[in-house]
Protein backbone atom coordinates (compact mmCIF):
# COMPACT_ATOMS: atom_id res chain seq x y z
CA UNK A 1 0.00 0.00 0.00
CA UNK A 2 0.93 3.69 -0.79
CA UNK A 3 1.36 5.66 2.56
CA UNK A 4 -1.79 7.82 2.63
CA UNK A 5 -0.48 11.16 2.05
CA UNK A 6 0.78 9.78 -1.02
CA UNK A 7 -2.73 9.24 -2.28
CA UNK A 8 -3.96 11.83 -1.76
CA UNK A 9 -1.01 14.22 -2.91
CA UNK A 10 -1.35 12.36 -6.58
CA UNK A 11 -5.51 13.42 -6.77
CA UNK A 12 -4.37 16.83 -5.53
CA UNK A 13 -5.55 17.21 -2.41
CA UNK A 14 -3.55 19.41 -0.20
CA UNK A 15 -1.86 18.45 3.42
CA UNK A 16 -3.60 20.51 5.15
CA UNK A 17 -6.78 19.01 4.19
CA UNK A 18 -5.65 15.47 5.72
CA UNK A 19 -6.20 14.25 8.80
CA UNK A 20 -4.02 10.91 9.06
CA UNK A 21 -5.88 7.60 11.14
CA UNK A 22 -2.60 6.30 10.60
CA UNK A 23 -0.61 5.68 7.80
CA UNK A 24 -3.42 4.14 5.14
CA UNK A 25 -6.45 6.04 6.03
CA UNK A 26 -7.26 9.69 6.54
CA UNK A 27 -10.21 11.82 6.74
CA UNK A 28 -10.65 14.48 4.36
CA UNK A 29 -11.56 18.64 5.70
CA UNK A 30 -14.83 20.14 3.82
CA UNK A 31 -12.77 22.61 2.91
CA UNK A 32 -11.49 20.61 0.71
CA UNK A 33 -14.68 20.16 -1.26
CA UNK A 34 -14.30 22.39 -4.30
CA UNK A 35 -17.05 24.64 -5.56
CA UNK A 36 -16.46 23.51 -9.60
CA UNK A 37 -17.05 19.94 -10.62
CA UNK A 38 -14.37 18.67 -12.83
CA UNK A 39 -15.30 15.09 -13.01
CA UNK A 40 -18.08 13.02 -14.54
CA UNK A 41 -20.22 10.97 -11.88
CA UNK A 42 -21.11 6.92 -13.11
CA UNK A 43 -22.82 5.18 -10.82
CA UNK A 44 -22.90 1.43 -10.74
CA UNK A 45 -25.62 -0.61 -9.41
CA UNK A 46 -26.48 -4.26 -10.24
CA UNK A 47 -29.53 -6.72 -10.95
CA UNK A 48 -31.82 -7.76 -8.21
CA UNK A 49 -29.28 -10.00 -6.05
CA UNK A 50 -28.87 -13.75 -5.55
CA UNK A 51 -26.89 -16.17 -3.21
CA UNK A 52 -25.29 -16.88 -6.14
CA UNK A 53 -23.53 -13.29 -6.61
CA UNK A 54 -23.24 -10.58 -8.62
CA UNK A 55 -19.88 -8.45 -7.40
CA UNK A 56 -20.91 -4.27 -7.69
CA UNK A 57 -18.13 -3.29 -5.18
CA UNK A 58 -15.61 -5.76 -6.42
CA UNK A 59 -16.18 -4.26 -10.00
CA UNK A 60 -16.31 -0.44 -9.00
CA UNK A 61 -13.10 -1.11 -7.68
CA UNK A 62 -11.90 -3.43 -10.71
CA UNK A 63 -12.88 -0.37 -13.07
CA UNK A 64 -11.02 2.13 -10.62
CA UNK A 65 -7.72 0.24 -11.46
CA UNK A 66 -8.69 -0.41 -14.94
CA UNK A 67 -8.92 3.54 -15.38
CA UNK A 68 -6.12 4.22 -13.43
CA UNK A 69 -4.05 1.93 -16.10
CA UNK A 70 -5.33 4.03 -18.89
CA UNK A 71 -3.89 6.76 -16.55
CA UNK A 72 -7.39 8.49 -15.90
CA UNK A 73 -7.88 10.51 -12.85
CA UNK A 74 -10.29 8.53 -11.27
CA UNK A 75 -11.99 8.23 -7.78
CA UNK A 76 -14.19 5.44 -6.38
CA UNK A 77 -16.75 6.31 -3.73
CA UNK A 78 -18.29 4.00 -1.38
CA UNK A 79 -20.14 2.99 1.58
CA UNK A 80 -18.45 2.10 4.83
CA UNK A 81 -19.13 -2.02 5.83
CA UNK A 82 -21.54 -2.42 8.45
CA UNK A 83 -20.67 -4.86 11.77
CA UNK A 84 -23.62 -6.76 11.48
CA UNK A 85 -23.41 -8.28 7.72
CA UNK A 86 -19.99 -8.47 8.43
CA UNK A 87 -19.89 -10.73 11.79
CA UNK A 88 -23.32 -12.10 10.56
CA UNK A 89 -23.65 -13.80 6.90
CA UNK A 90 -22.18 -11.16 4.26
CA UNK A 91 -18.49 -10.66 5.51
CA UNK A 92 -16.26 -8.00 4.51
CA UNK A 93 -17.71 -5.27 2.39
CA UNK A 94 -14.40 -4.53 0.30
CA UNK A 95 -14.74 -5.95 -2.76
CA UNK A 96 -12.78 -9.23 -3.79
CA UNK A 97 -9.58 -11.11 -5.46
CA UNK A 98 -7.21 -8.48 -7.23
CA UNK A 99 -9.64 -5.83 -6.34
CA UNK A 100 -10.12 -4.91 -3.15
CA UNK A 101 -10.50 -1.48 -0.99
CA UNK A 102 -7.13 -1.41 1.07
CA UNK A 103 -6.64 -2.03 4.22
CA UNK A 104 -9.58 -4.11 4.05
CA UNK A 105 -9.08 -5.23 7.80
CA UNK A 106 -9.67 -1.81 9.18
CA UNK A 107 -12.45 -0.35 6.54
CA UNK A 108 -14.00 -3.29 8.05
CA UNK A 109 -13.60 -3.03 11.25
CA UNK A 110 -14.30 0.04 12.97
CA UNK A 111 -12.71 1.93 10.72
CA UNK A 112 -12.20 6.00 11.72
CA UNK A 113 -15.25 5.73 14.04
CA UNK A 114 -17.84 6.91 12.34
CA UNK A 115 -20.31 4.32 13.08
CA UNK A 116 -19.83 4.63 16.74
CA UNK A 117 -20.27 7.96 16.25
CA UNK A 118 -23.41 7.66 14.68
CA UNK A 119 -24.39 5.09 17.00
CA UNK A 120 -23.66 7.45 20.34
CA UNK A 121 -25.52 10.62 18.52
CA UNK A 122 -28.99 8.37 18.14
CA UNK A 123 -28.78 6.72 21.39
CA UNK A 124 -28.36 9.82 23.03
CA UNK A 125 -31.16 11.41 21.15
CA UNK A 126 -33.18 8.42 22.43
CA UNK A 127 -31.82 8.87 26.27
CA UNK A 128 -32.56 12.74 26.07
CA UNK A 129 -36.37 11.84 24.48
CA UNK A 130 -36.94 9.19 27.43
CA UNK A 131 -35.56 12.01 30.25
CA UNK A 132 -38.12 14.88 28.63
CA UNK A 133 -41.08 12.65 28.41
CA UNK A 134 -40.72 10.97 31.35
CA UNK A 135 -40.15 14.69 33.38
CA UNK A 136 -43.46 15.96 31.16
CA UNK A 137 -40.86 18.57 29.91
CA UNK A 138 -43.23 18.90 27.18
CA UNK A 139 -47.22 19.12 27.56
CA UNK A 140 -48.72 16.13 25.94
CA UNK A 141 -45.59 14.57 25.57
CA UNK A 142 -45.51 11.46 27.43
CA UNK A 143 -43.53 8.33 27.62
CA UNK A 144 -46.25 6.51 25.11
CA UNK A 145 -46.03 9.00 22.62
CA UNK A 146 -42.15 8.15 22.00
CA UNK A 147 -41.32 6.27 18.67
CA UNK A 148 -37.48 6.28 18.42
CA UNK A 149 -36.11 3.29 18.90
CA UNK A 150 -32.53 2.76 19.74
CA UNK A 151 -29.40 1.14 17.61
CA UNK A 152 -26.65 -1.51 18.13
CA UNK A 153 -24.13 -2.60 15.00
CA UNK A 154 -24.68 -6.34 15.92
CA UNK A 155 -27.65 -8.48 14.64
CA UNK A 156 -29.99 -9.75 17.40
CA UNK A 157 -33.47 -10.77 16.88
CA UNK A 158 -33.96 -10.94 21.21
CA UNK A 159 -33.62 -7.17 20.52
CA UNK A 160 -36.49 -6.33 18.06
CA UNK A 161 -38.91 -6.14 21.01
CA UNK A 162 -38.11 -5.18 24.32
CA UNK A 163 -39.28 -3.45 27.64
CA UNK A 164 -37.42 -0.80 28.67
CA UNK A 165 -37.67 1.20 32.14
CA UNK A 166 -38.24 -2.00 34.41
CA UNK A 167 -37.60 -2.25 37.83
CA UNK A 168 -39.31 0.71 39.37
CA UNK A 169 -39.63 4.48 39.18
CA UNK A 170 -36.08 4.87 39.63
CA UNK A 171 -35.58 3.39 36.30
CA UNK A 172 -38.68 4.44 34.00
CA UNK A 173 -40.07 5.54 32.06
CA UNK A 174 -41.41 1.98 31.45
CA UNK A 175 -42.36 1.72 27.36
CA UNK A 176 -41.75 -1.09 24.57
CA UNK A 177 -39.49 -0.29 22.30
CA UNK A 178 -36.91 -1.96 20.46
CA UNK A 179 -33.83 -1.51 18.82
CA UNK A 180 -32.69 -1.32 15.05
CA UNK A 181 -29.16 -2.35 13.16
CA UNK A 182 -26.97 1.27 13.18
CA UNK A 183 -26.99 1.54 9.18
CA UNK A 184 -31.01 1.67 9.42
CA UNK A 185 -31.14 5.08 12.04
CA UNK A 186 -32.07 7.97 10.71
CA UNK A 187 -29.09 9.58 11.79
CA UNK A 188 -26.88 7.75 9.34
CA UNK A 189 -28.97 8.57 6.51
CA UNK A 190 -28.76 12.03 7.48
CA UNK A 191 -25.00 12.07 7.78
CA UNK A 192 -25.26 10.54 4.31
CA UNK A 193 -26.93 13.04 3.12
CA UNK A 194 -25.91 16.21 4.47
CA UNK A 195 -23.65 18.93 2.78
CA UNK A 196 -22.38 20.61 5.63
CA UNK A 197 -22.38 20.73 9.30
CA UNK A 198 -25.04 23.64 9.36
CA UNK A 199 -27.04 21.45 6.95
CA UNK A 200 -26.29 18.71 9.33
CA UNK A 201 -27.58 20.52 11.92
CA UNK A 202 -30.94 21.50 10.57
CA UNK A 203 -31.99 17.84 9.41
CA UNK A 204 -30.79 16.44 12.74
CA UNK A 205 -33.02 18.96 14.27
CA UNK A 206 -36.30 17.59 12.13
CA UNK A 207 -36.23 13.83 13.42
CA UNK A 208 -39.10 13.50 14.60
CA UNK A 209 -38.92 11.46 18.16
CA UNK A 210 -42.91 10.87 18.76
CA UNK A 211 -45.89 12.20 19.01
CA UNK A 212 -47.79 14.89 21.16
CA UNK A 213 -51.48 13.45 22.57
CA UNK A 214 -52.71 15.32 20.19
CA UNK A 215 -51.11 14.22 17.46
CA UNK A 216 -48.15 16.69 16.47
CA UNK A 217 -45.04 15.48 15.91
CA UNK A 218 -42.22 16.56 18.77
CA UNK A 219 -38.77 16.44 17.30
CA UNK A 220 -35.25 16.79 18.33
CA UNK A 221 -35.01 20.56 18.51
CA UNK A 222 -37.57 20.42 20.97
CA UNK A 223 -35.74 17.81 23.11
CA UNK A 224 -32.74 20.50 23.28
CA UNK A 225 -30.16 17.53 21.99
CA UNK A 226 -29.13 18.72 18.66
CA UNK A 227 -25.91 20.40 20.03
CA UNK A 228 -24.97 17.58 22.06
CA UNK A 229 -24.80 15.48 18.96
CA UNK A 230 -23.29 17.53 16.43
CA UNK A 231 -20.43 17.57 19.60
CA UNK A 232 -20.27 13.93 18.37
CA UNK A 233 -20.38 13.51 14.95
CA UNK A 234 -18.28 16.71 13.78
CA UNK A 235 -15.50 14.64 12.65
CA UNK A 236 -17.90 11.66 11.25
CA UNK A 237 -19.23 13.98 8.67
CA UNK A 238 -15.76 14.04 7.26
CA UNK A 239 -15.20 11.91 4.02
CA UNK A 240 -12.72 8.69 4.83
CA UNK A 241 -9.57 8.54 2.28
CA UNK A 242 -8.57 5.06 1.27
CA UNK A 243 -7.21 3.54 -1.50
CA UNK A 244 -7.55 -0.14 -3.69
CA UNK A 245 -5.43 -2.64 -4.37
CA UNK A 246 -3.58 -1.08 -7.50
CA UNK A 247 -3.33 2.60 -5.36
CA UNK A 248 -6.57 4.48 -6.85
CA UNK A 249 -7.86 6.34 -4.28
CA UNK A 250 -11.46 5.57 -2.78
CA UNK A 251 -13.71 7.25 -0.64
CA UNK A 252 -15.64 5.14 1.77
CA UNK A 253 -17.97 7.11 3.75
CA UNK A 254 -21.53 6.23 5.98
CA UNK A 255 -23.53 3.24 5.02
CA UNK A 256 -27.44 3.92 5.23
CA UNK A 257 -29.34 0.48 4.97
CA UNK A 258 -30.45 -0.30 1.46
CA UNK A 259 -33.82 -1.57 2.32
CA UNK A 260 -34.77 1.03 4.80
CA UNK A 261 -32.73 4.43 3.38
CA UNK A 262 -31.01 5.04 0.63
CA UNK A 263 -27.99 2.64 0.29
CA UNK A 264 -25.63 5.12 -1.06
CA UNK A 265 -22.23 7.05 0.25
CA UNK A 266 -21.89 10.23 1.14
CA UNK A 267 -22.93 13.49 -0.88
CA UNK A 268 -19.75 15.54 0.59
CA UNK A 269 -17.65 12.51 -0.56
CA UNK A 270 -18.96 12.68 -4.05
CA UNK A 271 -18.76 16.27 -3.76
CA UNK A 272 -15.23 16.34 -2.86
CA UNK A 273 -14.41 13.59 -5.41
CA UNK A 274 -15.77 15.78 -8.34
CA UNK A 275 -13.57 18.55 -7.23
CA UNK A 276 -10.53 16.30 -8.23
CA UNK A 277 -11.10 13.25 -10.89
CA UNK A 278 -11.90 13.12 -14.10
CA UNK A 279 -14.25 10.34 -13.11
CA UNK A 280 -15.65 9.06 -10.19
CA UNK A 281 -17.39 5.71 -9.55
CA UNK A 282 -20.09 5.29 -7.48
CA UNK A 283 -21.76 2.41 -6.10
CA UNK A 284 -25.70 2.27 -5.19
CA UNK A 285 -26.52 -0.57 -2.78
CA UNK A 286 -28.64 -3.57 -3.91
CA UNK A 287 -30.39 -3.77 -6.99
CA UNK A 288 -31.20 -1.36 -9.52
CA UNK A 289 -34.79 -1.02 -8.17
CA UNK A 290 -33.72 0.13 -4.60
CA UNK A 291 -30.44 1.57 -4.92
CA UNK A 292 -30.15 3.00 -8.16
CA UNK A 293 -33.55 4.89 -7.91
CA UNK A 294 -33.00 6.30 -4.51
CA UNK A 295 -29.73 7.27 -5.75
CA UNK A 296 -31.83 9.05 -8.44
CA UNK A 297 -34.69 10.47 -6.70
CA UNK A 298 -33.00 11.48 -3.41
CA UNK A 299 -29.19 11.35 -3.48
CA UNK A 300 -28.77 12.68 -7.17
CA UNK A 301 -31.79 14.86 -7.47
CA UNK A 302 -31.49 17.19 -4.82
CA UNK A 303 -27.96 17.66 -4.34
CA UNK A 304 -26.84 18.17 -7.98
CA UNK A 305 -25.23 15.17 -8.43
CA UNK A 306 -27.13 13.75 -11.62
CA UNK A 307 -24.98 11.39 -13.43
CA UNK A 308 -23.45 11.21 -17.08
CA UNK A 309 -23.58 7.02 -17.48
CA UNK A 310 -24.65 3.96 -15.35
CA UNK A 311 -22.96 0.40 -14.72
CA UNK A 312 -25.65 -2.44 -14.03
CA UNK A 313 -23.80 -5.64 -12.78
CA UNK A 314 -24.89 -8.91 -13.45
CA UNK A 315 -23.74 -12.41 -13.63
CA UNK A 316 -24.40 -15.28 -15.57
CA UNK A 317 -24.95 -17.71 -12.65
CA UNK A 318 -27.22 -14.75 -10.84
CA UNK A 319 -29.50 -14.73 -14.00
CA UNK A 320 -29.49 -18.08 -14.06
CA UNK A 321 -30.81 -18.15 -10.38
CA UNK A 322 -32.89 -15.92 -11.60
CA UNK A 323 -34.86 -17.72 -13.85
CA UNK A 324 -35.09 -20.54 -11.58
CA UNK A 325 -32.20 -22.91 -11.95
CA UNK A 326 -31.39 -24.38 -8.36
CA UNK A 327 -28.26 -23.22 -6.44
CA UNK A 328 -26.36 -26.26 -6.81
CA UNK A 329 -26.97 -26.32 -10.43
CA UNK A 330 -25.52 -22.74 -11.45
CA UNK A 331 -22.02 -24.07 -12.91
CA UNK A 332 -23.77 -25.96 -15.52
CA UNK A 333 -25.28 -24.65 -18.80
CA UNK A 334 -28.66 -23.67 -18.89
CA UNK A 335 -29.86 -21.66 -21.40
CA UNK A 336 -33.59 -21.70 -20.76
CA UNK A 337 -32.84 -20.59 -17.20
CA UNK A 338 -30.74 -17.65 -18.63
CA UNK A 339 -33.15 -16.82 -20.72
CA UNK A 340 -35.87 -16.45 -18.32
CA UNK A 341 -33.56 -14.77 -15.95
CA UNK A 342 -32.53 -12.09 -18.16
CA UNK A 343 -36.04 -10.70 -17.73
CA UNK A 344 -34.62 -9.37 -14.65
CA UNK A 345 -32.09 -7.55 -16.08
CA UNK A 346 -33.48 -6.41 -19.48
CA UNK A 347 -36.34 -4.53 -17.17
CA UNK A 348 -33.95 -2.59 -15.06
CA UNK A 349 -32.33 -1.58 -17.89
CA UNK A 350 -35.17 -0.36 -18.81
CA UNK A 351 -35.73 1.32 -15.56
CA UNK A 352 -32.36 2.94 -16.20
CA UNK A 353 -33.07 4.32 -19.22
CA UNK A 354 -36.43 5.78 -18.22
CA UNK A 355 -33.85 8.48 -16.60
CA UNK A 356 -32.36 8.82 -19.62
CA UNK A 357 -28.99 8.23 -18.98
CA UNK A 358 -26.85 5.56 -20.85
CA UNK A 359 -25.97 1.82 -19.74
CA UNK A 360 -23.65 -0.37 -19.46
CA UNK A 361 -23.64 -3.88 -18.61
CA UNK A 362 -20.55 -5.46 -16.96
CA UNK A 363 -20.78 -9.16 -16.95
CA UNK A 364 -18.91 -10.13 -13.38
CA UNK A 365 -17.35 -13.41 -15.14
CA UNK A 366 -16.85 -16.54 -13.09
CA UNK A 367 -14.36 -19.01 -13.96
CA UNK A 368 -17.46 -21.54 -14.69
CA UNK A 369 -19.27 -19.49 -16.88
CA UNK A 370 -19.64 -20.76 -20.25
CA UNK A 371 -18.95 -19.07 -23.28
CA UNK A 372 -21.90 -19.14 -25.47
CA UNK A 373 -23.64 -17.98 -22.44
CA UNK A 374 -21.81 -15.17 -21.53
CA UNK A 375 -22.00 -14.20 -25.53
CA UNK A 376 -26.24 -14.18 -24.96
CA UNK A 377 -26.26 -12.28 -21.39
CA UNK A 378 -24.53 -9.24 -24.05
CA UNK A 379 -26.50 -9.78 -26.95
CA UNK A 380 -29.63 -9.43 -25.41
CA UNK A 381 -28.40 -6.70 -22.84
CA UNK A 382 -28.27 -4.79 -26.04
CA UNK A 383 -31.19 -5.49 -27.42
CA UNK A 384 -32.95 -4.33 -24.58
CA UNK A 385 -30.90 -0.65 -25.09
CA UNK A 386 -27.80 -0.95 -23.09
CA UNK A 387 -25.23 1.46 -24.98
CA UNK A 388 -22.51 -1.66 -24.24
CA UNK A 389 -22.28 -5.29 -22.64
CA UNK A 390 -18.51 -6.54 -21.88
CA UNK A 391 -17.58 -9.31 -19.69
CA UNK A 392 -15.45 -7.98 -16.34
CA UNK A 393 -12.17 -9.81 -15.06
CA UNK A 394 -11.28 -7.63 -12.35
CA UNK A 395 -11.91 -10.40 -10.02
CA UNK A 396 -9.21 -12.54 -11.49
CA UNK A 397 -7.20 -10.14 -13.34
CA UNK A 398 -7.51 -6.43 -11.11
CA UNK A 399 -7.13 -3.44 -13.56
CA UNK A 400 -6.24 -5.55 -16.32
CA UNK A 401 -9.53 -7.15 -16.14
CA UNK A 402 -11.09 -4.62 -16.39
CA UNK A 403 -9.63 -2.45 -19.45
CA UNK A 404 -12.29 -3.48 -21.97
CA UNK A 405 -14.99 -2.08 -19.30
CA UNK A 406 -13.28 0.84 -18.52
CA UNK A 407 -13.32 1.94 -22.62
CA UNK A 408 -17.40 0.94 -22.59
CA UNK A 409 -17.90 3.12 -19.38
CA UNK A 410 -15.62 6.24 -20.53
CA UNK A 411 -17.41 6.36 -23.95
CA UNK A 412 -21.04 5.94 -22.16
CA UNK A 413 -20.05 8.50 -20.34
CA UNK A 414 -18.72 10.87 -22.60
CA UNK A 415 -21.68 11.27 -24.72
CA UNK A 416 -23.07 14.65 -24.86
CA UNK A 417 -24.71 15.80 -21.81
CA UNK A 418 -28.15 14.62 -21.20
CA UNK A 419 -31.14 16.03 -19.64
CA UNK A 420 -32.26 13.66 -16.72
CA UNK A 421 -35.73 12.32 -16.51
CA UNK A 422 -37.65 11.42 -13.09
CA UNK A 423 -40.46 9.18 -12.81
CA UNK A 424 -42.56 11.77 -10.57
CA UNK A 425 -42.60 15.83 -9.61
CA UNK A 426 -42.29 15.90 -6.00
CA UNK A 427 -45.20 18.05 -5.79
CA UNK A 428 -47.29 14.41 -6.62
CA UNK A 429 -49.13 13.18 -3.77
CA UNK A 430 -47.42 10.46 -1.58
CA UNK A 431 -49.56 7.50 -2.87
CA UNK A 432 -49.03 8.66 -6.87
CA UNK A 433 -45.11 8.98 -5.70
CA UNK A 434 -45.86 5.50 -4.41
CA UNK A 435 -47.51 4.14 -7.59
CA UNK A 436 -45.30 5.46 -9.95
CA UNK A 437 -42.48 3.18 -8.56
CA UNK A 438 -44.52 0.35 -7.73
CA UNK A 439 -45.63 0.13 -11.92
CA UNK A 440 -42.81 1.37 -13.09
CA UNK A 441 -39.82 0.18 -11.49
CA UNK A 442 -41.56 -2.66 -9.35
CA UNK A 443 -43.62 -3.73 -12.91
CA UNK A 444 -46.84 -4.16 -10.34
CA UNK A 445 -50.47 -3.50 -11.65
CA UNK A 446 -50.96 -1.51 -8.50
CA UNK A 447 -50.98 -0.83 -5.19
CA UNK A 448 -52.40 -2.19 -2.39
CA UNK A 449 -52.44 -0.13 1.42
CA UNK A 450 -53.60 -1.13 4.81
CA UNK A 451 -55.77 0.76 6.40
CA UNK A 452 -52.82 1.76 9.05
CA UNK A 453 -50.60 2.92 5.81
CA UNK A 454 -53.52 5.21 4.02
CA UNK A 455 -53.61 6.06 7.49
CA UNK A 456 -50.02 7.32 8.10
CA UNK A 457 -49.56 8.68 4.36
CA UNK A 458 -53.04 10.79 4.63
CA UNK A 459 -51.48 12.55 7.91
CA UNK A 460 -47.75 12.96 6.90
CA UNK A 461 -49.12 15.18 3.85
CA UNK A 462 -51.05 16.89 6.51
CA UNK A 463 -48.15 17.27 8.84
CA UNK A 464 -46.49 19.34 5.19
CA UNK A 465 -44.57 16.39 4.55
CA UNK A 466 -45.95 15.36 1.37
CA UNK A 467 -43.50 16.93 -0.94
CA UNK A 468 -40.66 14.68 0.55
CA UNK A 469 -39.56 11.93 -2.34
CA UNK A 470 -40.37 8.06 -1.72
CA UNK A 471 -37.74 5.82 -0.30
CA UNK A 472 -39.26 2.50 -0.74
CA UNK A 473 -38.50 -0.18 2.40
CA UNK A 474 -38.94 -3.63 0.86
CA UNK A 475 -36.86 -7.03 -0.27
CA UNK A 476 -33.65 -6.30 -1.83
CA UNK A 477 -34.14 -9.97 -2.35
CA UNK A 478 -37.02 -9.58 -5.47
CA UNK A 479 -38.30 -6.36 -7.64
CA UNK A 480 -41.49 -6.92 -5.54
CA UNK A 481 -42.36 -6.69 -1.96
CA UNK A 482 -42.35 -10.77 -2.11
CA UNK A 483 -38.58 -11.83 -1.57
CA UNK A 484 -39.62 -15.58 -3.07
CA UNK A 485 -40.69 -13.78 -6.47
CA UNK A 486 -37.48 -13.74 -9.01
CA UNK A 487 -36.81 -12.80 -12.28
CA UNK A 488 -39.40 -10.39 -13.17
CA UNK A 489 -42.43 -10.56 -11.03
CA UNK A 490 -45.65 -9.18 -13.34
CA UNK A 491 -49.90 -9.41 -12.80
CA UNK A 492 -49.44 -8.59 -8.98
CA UNK A 493 -50.47 -5.62 -6.49
CA UNK A 494 -47.96 -4.35 -4.56
CA UNK A 495 -48.54 -4.15 -1.06
CA UNK A 496 -47.73 -1.36 1.37
CA UNK A 497 -48.41 -2.48 5.16
CA UNK A 498 -47.35 0.96 6.75
CA UNK A 499 -45.35 4.14 6.51
CA UNK A 500 -42.82 6.41 8.38
CA UNK A 501 -41.26 9.39 8.02
CA UNK A 502 -37.83 10.32 8.38
CA UNK A 503 -37.97 14.49 8.27
CA UNK A 504 -34.47 15.38 9.50
CA UNK A 505 -32.96 13.14 6.40
CA UNK A 506 -35.66 14.17 3.94
CA UNK A 507 -37.87 11.36 2.68
CA UNK A 508 -41.08 9.38 3.36
CA UNK A 509 -40.19 5.65 3.54
CA UNK A 510 -43.13 2.98 2.99
CA UNK A 511 -42.69 -0.21 3.81
CA UNK A 512 -43.55 -2.98 1.38
CA UNK A 513 -44.50 -6.37 2.74
CA UNK A 514 -42.04 -7.00 5.74
CA UNK A 515 -39.34 -5.51 6.79
CA UNK A 516 -36.49 -5.95 9.77
CA UNK A 517 -34.44 -3.21 11.03
CA UNK A 518 -33.02 -5.38 12.82
CA UNK A 519 -31.22 -8.80 11.49
CA UNK A 520 -31.16 -11.68 13.46
CA UNK A 521 -27.34 -13.98 12.89
CA UNK A 522 -28.04 -16.96 10.57
CA UNK A 523 -27.39 -20.34 12.09
CA UNK A 524 -23.51 -20.49 11.68
CA UNK A 525 -22.42 -16.86 12.11
CA UNK A 526 -19.14 -15.75 10.04
CA UNK A 527 -16.38 -16.05 12.74
CA UNK A 528 -13.00 -13.86 12.12
CA UNK A 529 -9.55 -14.60 14.46
CA UNK A 530 -6.65 -12.56 14.77
CA UNK A 531 -3.06 -14.54 13.84
CA UNK A 532 -0.04 -14.14 16.26
CA UNK A 533 0.52 -10.86 14.51
CA UNK A 534 -2.72 -9.70 15.05
CA UNK A 535 -3.86 -9.68 11.11
CA UNK A 536 -7.36 -10.55 10.67
CA UNK A 537 -8.61 -13.69 9.23
CA UNK A 538 -11.50 -14.67 7.98
CA UNK A 539 -12.42 -11.29 5.91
Amino acid sequence: MKLIENVASELGISPDDLVPYGAYKAKLSLSAIKKERRGKLVVVTGITPTPAGEGKTTTVVGLAQAMGKMKKNVVATLREPSLGPIFGIKGGGTGGGASKVEPEDEVNIHFTGDAHAVGSAHNLLVALTDNVAQRNKIKGFSPQGVTIRRVTDVEERSLRSVLTGLGGKANAPLRETGFDIVTASEVMAILALSSSLEDLRERLSKIVVGYKDDGTPVQAAEINAVGSMMSLLRYAIQPNIVQTTEGQPVLVHTGPFGNIAHGCCSVVSDQLALGYADYVLTEAGFGADLGFEKFMHIKARLNDLEPAAAVIVASVRALKSHGGAPLRSLDAANREALVKGMSNLKHLIGVIKSFNLPVVVAVNSFPTDDSEETELVKSLSTEAGAEYAVVSKVYEDGGEGGLDLADAVIKAADDSPRLISYMYELSDSLEDKISSLATKVYNATGVNYTPVARRALRQFEENGWGGLPICMAKTHLSLSHNRSLKGLPSDYDFRVSDARASVGAGFIYPIAGSIMTMPGLPGEPRSLDVDPSGNILGL
